[in-house]
């Protein structure tokens, strides 16, 4: 086995075999172990039980009260006094203050915490009904009249495209990608958070405890460079395919369930081996090469092992920014010009050309043309990373980062005059 080889299987099985790999591993199956079970025994429970109600039209409340609602009841209160007092004693969790006017109804909700946009929203929408019922009875309006009049008008999106001069709809295949794509961001960054201070570690570790001197003496830096880095990389396509396969088989147990049955049928096999789905794929892989070679290149330039945190911090808030803007920008308004210039910078394209891909806002020309931008500039990087390890892989700067990156590139520019 070659030299690098044994340190690409000595990094490898070293991570494989550790607690925070086995951690990382079932992670994700434990959040959806929680949320199943929680959905199967507490789904139908709710914290919010009784909201009382009090009201200048005592009818008008006692009608409100029989109203039936799978997730909290209605109370009677006779006065605001009364309800304070029950909802200090938490007799009650909220109290609806009342008000119906000749040709208007409103609210006012009391309550010692939030109760969630989802319990309000559903408390407008009783009361707009009560209003539109008042004023329905005072135009002489029938049931069948308001309910034609409150009907709601009918709006579709279609996405197409044209082969031939025809135009085709193509909504499940861009439906598809656009999970897809939102997916793998997710994805990226996990791995990006989770993996970075993996491999700044794994570099900076033997340079720290100064026995890098005695493994040069053996090997070429850039040989334990790129064994290094290629190990964590391993470890990480390791873990892709664990929830690979864990995917494979979870479909297999449960592709009868009617949720499962609904979600392929809209999925076409055009969407997921389509070009579209093949360039989201390969922005994501190539994305996390890059960031592990910044993480690499970060870790280098520490002299002792406890820095490496502080080290990695440009590798974290680069992605935390592509994250953020491929979330709320390139999901809510992916024809921004913020998200149409980034999706042609190294670091940040990764994130955001995959959503302007999947919601149709750029071309399969333009995604080339970024993928190509990105690999080259992830090859230039690990070029650049290699050479700059070989010069100071044995500096030990009490300067910080910065210093380390100065005067390792000082070093490297002196080794090229040499030669």
């Amino acid at each position: 086995m070659s030299k690098m080889g044994i340190i690409i299987k000595d990094v490898y099985k070293k991570n494989v075999k550790s607690t925070a790999f086995v951690i990382m591993i079932l992670a994700p199956f434990l959040l959806m172990g929680i949320f199943y079970l929680s959905q199967h025994f507490f789904g139908d429970a709710n914290d919010i039980n009784k909201i009382g109600i009090v009201s200048d039209q005592p009818a008008v409340a006692e009608r409100l009260a029989k109203t039936k609602n799978e997730d909290y009841s209605f109370k009677v209160v006779t006065s605001d006094k009364k309800a304070q007092k029950q909802l200090e004693d938490k007799k009650i969790d909220a109290y609806l203050d009342l008000k119906v006017g000749k040709d208007k109804v409103s609210g006012k909700l009391y309550s010692k915490a939030s109760l969630g946009t989802s319990t309000e929203t559903q408390l407008q929408q009783i009361l707009s009904s009560m209003q539109a019922s008042i004023r329905a009875s005072q135009l002489n309006l029938t049931t069948a009249q308001v309910q034609k009049v409150m009907e709601p008008a009918k709006f579709e999106s279609t996405k197409v495209n044209f082969e031939n001069g025809k135009m085709k709809s193509d909504g499940g295949d861009s439906g598809t990608q656009f999970v897809l794509s939102f997916l793998t961001t997710i994805i990226m960054f996990v791995f990006i958070i989770s993996y970075s201070s993996i491999i700044a570690q794994e570099i900076a570790s033997e340079k720290g405890t100064r026995i890098m001197e005695v493994l040069l003496s053996s090997m070429k830096a850039k040989t334990h460079y790129y064994g290094k880095l290629l190990g964590v990389l391993l470890v990480a396509l390791t873990q892709l395919l664990i929830y690979g396969v864990a995917v494979v088989f979870g479909y297999r147990q449960f592709k009868d369930m009617p949720m499962v049955k609904d979600l392929i049928n809209n999925v076409s096999i055009k969407s997921l081996l389509g070009s579209g789905a093949l360039a989201i794929i390969s922005f994501m892989l190539v994305g996390l090469f890059l960031y592990a070679v910044l993480s690499a290149l970060c870790g280098s330039l520490v002299s002792k092992p406890e820095d490496t945190a502080k080290a990695i911090q440009p590798v974290m808030y680069l992605s935390m920014i592509g994250y953020m803007l491929g979330l709320i920008l390139g999901t809510s308004d992916p024809t921004n010009i913020i998200i149409k210039v980034t999706s042609y910078i190294p670091f940040l394209s990764s994130y955001s050309m995959p959503l302007r891909l999947a919601s149709g806002t750029a071309a399969m020309s333009s995604a080339f043309v970024s993928l190509g931008i990105l690999v080259i500039f992830t090859i230039l990087l690990t070029l650049f990373s290699a050479q700059l390890y070989k010069s100071n892989v044995l500096v030990y700067s009490e300067g910080g980062t910065l210093s380390a990156l100065r005067q390792s590139i000082s070093i490297m520019q002196n080794d090229r005059k040499k030669k």
